[in-house]
């Protein structure tokens, strides 16, 4: 594929094929192969390389939705992104094996077997480059550069790097984590499979592209790297700059979808900002009348309303997997296309698809509005908009003293000290993204001299 944004196919691209869409070359390690069976598939080992990398283990000590627990545990980012695998990995194992039934015979088709490794380390990924303090971090590191400090810089930027910087994304930068050589790492990042990485993208375009909510997929820094892994991997670029999804996004997304609004619904439950009956009427809502009460027969038999609320969600988590992979193989087609709309959970069954919807109304009234949530995110703001303040001063004066002092504090991996002002611009906005809650709090308080170390 040619690497400029103006190349597309002007008419009809070709469909997406599995046999281009699977593949287990690495990124940083295209020209080794090794032809040795293993216990493991190369789909696996991403699994695996995921799970144990620092990035991972950082989303312990980040907030999903409601602050980091006192005495009730709520989800947190790992807790989130561990049960959207499984979740993902549920709906892709369905999906394979009707796929499977309908290409069989194909010479290819033993390569489906892989699509729920894909998924799952897809599912894995998808809030790794998110910032601390939930997703108004986002926000905040955005509006930094449109409403804050930050709007000082915008003549040291290009029209592109500026789009990345006011449209600051979770979603491009887990893709630039993955794939971007930090200082002293290979080449490649974490050398992930062109299928696992194609399938992190949600968002296949650039910040230029931006939807309405100003979502993208990667930053400029991280284009030519996505541009051949799409080519590779047969991904058409549909317009200039946009590309068809890989259709296994499609999967990582109503995974997300699922997991998000049901489990925040039973996070709500716990810390008691809905009641019982609340969270039965919204999870019954679901099922059929007469399957309704077969479940409240069977709930009567629970007497702790933690475990009711648990069987209600795992059978709802079981519905919507079963309809979402039914919506994927029905619509295999127009997802290899590429001119599939909207998502997975908008067009479900009908029954189904109204009790998502008031979850999510529920949700946003009286769940992403609560006194704790906006707390969290007041909190988030103050912080993070004081770090990005001195941070990118340092970033714009690097020669000062105490820009000096504070590049000491941060790890050698962070290019802080490149000759060039957005090089350590994306250094700064990579390690205050990368920090958990407590870290971050923790720079703060030292920062404003609030806590000195023990002499």
């Amino acid at each position: 594929m040619n690497n400029h944004p103006s190349s597309y196919a002007s008419s009809s691209p070709a469909p997406m094929r599995w046999e281009r869409l699977i593949t287990d070359k690495r990124l940083g390690m295209e020209e080794y192969h090794d032809p040795r069976r293993h216990t493991r598939s190369d789909f696996q080992r991403d699994y695996d390389r995921l799970i144990f990398s620092s990035p991972f283990r950082r989303l312990q000590n980040k907030t999903q939705v409601f602050p980091l627990p006192g005495s009730i545990f709520v989800h947190n980012r790992l807790t989130h992104s561990l049960e959207v695998s499984s979740v993902g990995r549920s709906l892709a194992t369905e999906v394979m094996l009707a796929l499977m039934r309908r290409h069989a015979g194909e010479e290819w088709c033993e390569l489906l077997l892989n699509i729920p490794d894909i998924t799952a380390t897809a599912c894995l990924c998808h809030d790794l480059g998110n910032p601390p303090f939930g997703h108004s971090g986002e926000k905040t590191i955005s509006t930094f550069f449109t409403e804050g400090d930050g709007r000082g810089l915008r003549p040291l930027m290009t029209d592109r790097q500026w789009d990345d910087a006011v449209h600051f994304e979770g979603n491009a930068n887990s893709f630039r984590l993955l794939t971007h050589q930090f200082e002293g790492r290979r080449e490649g990042g974490y050398a992930m499979t062109y299928s696992s990485l194609a399938a992190v993208v949600k968002y296949p375009f650039g910040s230029p592209q931006a939807n309405e909510k100003g979502k993208f997929g990667y930053f400029e820094s991280e284009e030519e790297i996505f541009r051949r892994v799409a080519g590779d991997v047969g991904m058409p670029e549909l317009s200039p700059g946009r590309f068809g999804r890989h259709p296994l996004v499609w999967l990582v997304e109503a995974a997300d979808d699922i997991c998000y609004q049901v489990m925040d619904i039973e996070d709500a439950h716990r810390l008691k900002i809905l009641s019982d009956a609340d969270v039965h009427r919204l999870l019954l809502a679901f099922f059929p009348e007469e399957e309704q009460a077969r479940m409240r027969r069977s709930m009567a038999r629970l007497h702790d309303p933690h475990e009711q609320v648990a069987y209600l969600r795992s059978y709802v988590i079981g519905a919507m997997v079963g309809e979402c992979s039914r919506v994927f193989v029905e619509n295999e087609e127009g997802i290899l296309s590429g001119t599939m709309q909207g998502s997975l959970v908008g067009i479900i069954d009908p029954r189904l698809r109204e009790a998502y919807a008031q979850c999510s109304a529920t949700a946003r009234e009286r769940i992403y509005r609560s006194p704790e949530v906006v707390d969290i995110e007041i909190a988030g703001n103050r912080i993070l908009t004081y770090l990005l303040r001195h941070l990118t001063e340092a970033a714009r004066y690097p020669e000062r003293n105490f820009s000096r002092l504070l590049f000491e504090k941060i790890p050698a991996q962070y290019a802080v000290r490149a000759a060039d002002f957005h090089t350590r611009l994306q250094a700064v906005l990579d390690h205050i993204s990368g920090m958990t809650d407590v870290y971050a709090l923790n720079l703060y308080r030292q920062l404003n001299g609030l806590t000195l170390p023990a002499v």
